[in-house]
């Protein structure tokens, strides 16, 4: 029955579109129709600036932390999977906003912080990394989608690796668009952009 909460909770929390009121609060735009047209964290970074966008960023990673954390000890791997994959589902097909959201890369940081902690902050290492190298959020966003599986099996968290492997698969869905334009070239580096000002305008 908890778990089950749980779960309505996760959803419920998930689909609340915390990129879209931070940049309706601040500049009064919306980020669906400015920069790359996603509330999340990164272009509400982009468009309205970096403590806005780590801000962002803590409130959907909270999403999926607070209904997993929140998840007794005797849960099972099963329930604790399908809690943490309500959150990021709620996120990233919001009812809010018909069925439509973010690419819930924060919310999924969330969940597997509260879930599989070292097998998060080795991805997220390795995802600050390439972002750091590369210049580009999508491209550490896939590291990240990439490593949780392998680090929730490194760190004996193998129960784990279920939910790493379908968060993986769909983060990658969730990116096509990003992939496609780092295949042509044609991604938006980090930083680069028009701000809210000039969005507005």
């Amino acid at each position: 029955m908890i778990a089950f909460l749980l779960f309505l909770v996760a959803f419920g929390l998930g689909m609340v579109p915390f990129g879209l009121y931070v940049a309706r609060f601040v500049k009064g735009i919306d980020p669906r129709e400015a920069g790359s047209r996603n509330v999340g964290a990164t272009n509400v970074a982009r468009l309205c600036g970096t403590p806005w966008g780590v801000l962002t960023l803590a409130l959907d990673l909270l999403k999926g932390f607070i209904p997993c954390a929140l998840a007794p000890a005797d849960t099972s791997w099963i329930a604790l999977s399908l809690i943490g994959l309500a959150a990021i589902l709620g996120h990233a097909y919001s009812p809010i906003l018909n069925f439509r959201g973010g690419k819930a890369v924060a919310t999924t940081v969330g969940v597997f912080l509260a879930l599989a902690p070292a097998a998060l902050i080795l991805s997220a290492l390795c995802c600050v990394a390439v972002i750091w190298l590369s210049g580009y959020v999508s491209m550490g966003s896939l590291t990240l989608a990439l490593a949780l599986p392998v680090f929730s099996l490194l760190t004996f968290n193998a129960r784990m690796v279920p939910l790493a492997v379908a968060v993986m698969l769909f983060l990658f869905w969730r990116h096509r668009e990003n992939i496609l334009r780092l295949d042509k070239g044609q991604e938006m580096p980090w930083r680069k952009g028009k701000k809210c000002e000039e969005a507005g305008a």
